[in-house]
């Protein structure tokens, strides 16, 4: 059998690759005496770099060298125990001619699985086959016939029964018609996403072509971060102190402490309310319905992170900001909605569901996480499997049990953000969900969508579930109906998933058609995932 060659895409800062570099061995240890163990030999295609202290590939550049010395017909294994950059390995996957198998560990400790999910997406975009897989030690019964189905055949694929087209579903009559109404209006009255520069940590599969985005009346206003940055200079530090007295005076909390390198500051958060004040302005000044910023490059050295900005602009209660002159309140009554990482799919998701949600007379705050890990929870023959729905502070508080006042601001860790910055940590209250994704497939808008409930954990499992993912970011503990961990793994083309509020069951279901219905006449081809009656 001809070796299979191995290679590990990382992230692009260099103290997260340190920090994960161990992670990331003792996974592909296990992957390796698990292939070993079938009869197959694992060859790592690029060495660990001692003085670097890691062996990732960490820039397009790079990964380009490494495929030049990858046999094109070989096959290959791209396994991620962290975060990563897909465009580092997208330039070689896209003309590697061997079977590629994607892979993750089940765990939550560093988003492996998130790094793999995004990777998946991006090559579901550019149309290149892959297989993908995921284990927590690759000794498991499914792990161990999918690596020795891929073995054999180069190819492995998943159920996924739990997937329904739209003219399966029978959509319910009125939920049709109010969607289509919807829809037509919305395309006809055209909106502008406004984006914060394009294509934050090599997210290829969150940039919707302009083709395709402009047909469902969404046009593009393509801003600078470094426009930001100049317009956070510009607020008075009396404005955003006066930012920082509202979120106080409504109870949330912030854990400060005296070390700029490691504790979060009242400084920081000073910085974080003028950044929210100069999107808002910003946003007035190009008339954006929906705006997007990158945050993870270049903003991340000049700011603290932007992620208690986005969590308040998307949410309909919030500090008021007023034009420079200070005359005239921006967006009054209003959310801003904000997308994260500038994910352009979830922007045009976001966008959709406020507006109709506002339409529907419902709680419009949405909001985006990753699909970052889960495992079962219960007792006495209960058990559910409980996923960790889990973002970098981005989620409106309106999301949270408590509301402002269960919300706490914590620092960003430093291996990703230097300059510190507050999230909204918090968890994310008990309820009927309606989840969705749209993603690029075949050149066309998909989306798929789905119910689900946010349910409350004791305390304890609610930590351990924190500690053993990013316990700084806030949660929420969701249960997909009719989808399994490995449906979901298989389905999803995308690290993040949307998520928004009903006040019932029956009220999410409705809306879900609603939207489905909506988002189908603006072109999209849609899909029901799990349990929808």
């Amino acid at each position: 059998m001809q070796p299979i060659y191995l290679v590990a895409s990382g992230d692009l800062r260099l103290s997260a690759n340190r920090n994960c570099e161990a992670a990331q061995s003792a996974m592909e240890q296990q992957l390796a005496r698990a292939i070993e163990g079938l009869g197959g030999t694992v060859k790592r295609a690029h060495p660990f770099d001692p003085a670097r202290q890691h062996g990732f590939i960490d820039s397009q550049h790079y990964g380009m060298e490494v495929f030049r010395s990858i046999p094109p017909k070989a096959p290959l294994i791209v396994a991620e125990a962290v975060w990563q950059y897909s465009h580092h390995v997208l330039a070689g996957l896209l003309t590697h001619q061997g079977p590629i198998l994607t892979v993750a560990n089940w765990s939550g400790t560093w988003p492996g699985l998130v790094g793999m999910l995004n990777l998946n997406g991006c090559l579901t975009k550019a149309g290149v086959p892959y297989s993908t897989l995921w284990s927590e030690d690759f000794t498991d019964d499914f792990a161990v016939r999918g690596l020795k189905k891929w073995l054999k055949t180069g190819k492995l694929t998943h159920e996924t029964s739990h997937v329904m087209p739209y003219a399966a579903a029978r959509v319910p009559a009125a939920a049709a018609k109010a969607g289509k109404e919807f829809a037509q209006t919305f395309r006809k009255q055209k909106a502008i996403m406004g984006i914060f520069d394009e294509g934050c940590m090599g997210m290829y599969n969150a940039i919707i072509p302009d083709e395709l985005l402009y047909p469902t009346g969404v046009y593009k206003e393509r801003l600078s971060q470094s426009t930001l940055y100049a317009r956070m200079r510009t607020v008075k530090e009396d404005d955003a102190r006066g930012v920082y007295r509202w979120l106080k005076e409504k109870g949330m909390t912030f854990r400060f402490g005296r070390h700029e390198e490691t504790d979060l500051t009242e400084a920081q958060v000073i910085q974080q309310c003028k950044m929210y004040i100069a999107a808002a302005r910003i946003a007035d000044e190009f008339r954006c319905d929906v705006i997007g910023i990158q945050y993870q490059q270049g903003l991340k050295d000049l700011a603290p992170a932007s992620d208690l900005t986005e969590g308040l602009l998307n949410n309909v209660e919030r500090p008021p900001v007023h034009d420079d002159a200070g005359t005239r309140e921006l967006f009054p009554g209003e959310a801003i909605p904000h997308f994260n990482e500038v994910d352009e799919c979830a922007g045009l998701d976001a966008l959709v569901t406020y507006r109709l949600w506002r339409s529907m007379g419902l709680p419009p705050e949405t909001t985006l996480h990753d699909l970052r890990w889960g495992r079962t929870f219960g007792t006495n023959g209960s058990e559910k499997f409980v996923w960790v729905f889990e973002i970098s502070g981005a989620v409106p508080p309106a999301h949270l049990v408590g509301g402002y006042s269960g919300a706490v601001g914590e620092r960003q860790p430093p291996m990703y953000f230097r300059l510190g910055g507050s999230t909204i940590k918090g968890v994310s209250k008990p309820g009927a969900v309606v989840w969705s994704r749209v993603f690029v497939a075949g050149g066309a808008l998909h989306y798929d969508t789905g119910l689900a409930e946010s349910i409350a954990l004791p305390e304890s499992e609610t930590q351990d579930r924190w500690n053993l993912t990013t316990p700084q970011w806030p949660v929420m503990h969701a249960v997909i109906e009719g989808v399994t961990r490995d449906q979901m793994m298989a389905r999803h083309k995308a690290n993040h998933i949307n998520v928004v509020y009903a006040p019932d069951r029956a009220t999410a279901r409705t809306a879900m058609f609603t939207r489905a219905a909506a988002m189908k006449e603006l072109g999209l081809k849609v899909n029901f995932c799990g349990r929808i009656r």
